[in-house]
C-alpha cells in the first residue's frame, strides 16, 4: 500500500501531470463553479418572485 501512495505522489507532482492535466482540471472547476452560480441565481430569482407575490410570508 505504501508503494501505491508513493507512486501516486510522484505522478501528481510530476511536471507532465500539471502540463497536460492540471490546466484542464483547473478550467473544469472554474466552469463548474460558474454553472453552479448561475443555477443557484436562477433558483434564487424564483424564490424571490414567489416571496414578492405572497405578502403574508415571513421574510
Amino acid at each position: 500500500m505504501n508503494n501505491f501512495w508513493w507512486t501516486l505522489g510522484k505522478i501528481l507532482n510530476g511536471a507532465w501531470f500539471y502540463d497536460n492535466i492540471g490546466d484542464i482540471f483547473n478550467y473544469s472547476v472554474i466552469i463548474l463553479g460558474f454553472f453552479g452560480l448561475f443555477y443557484w441565481l436562477r433558483w434564487q430569482k424564483k424564490f424571490n418572485d414567489q416571496a414578492a407575490k405572497d405578502p403574508n410570508q415571513i421574510k
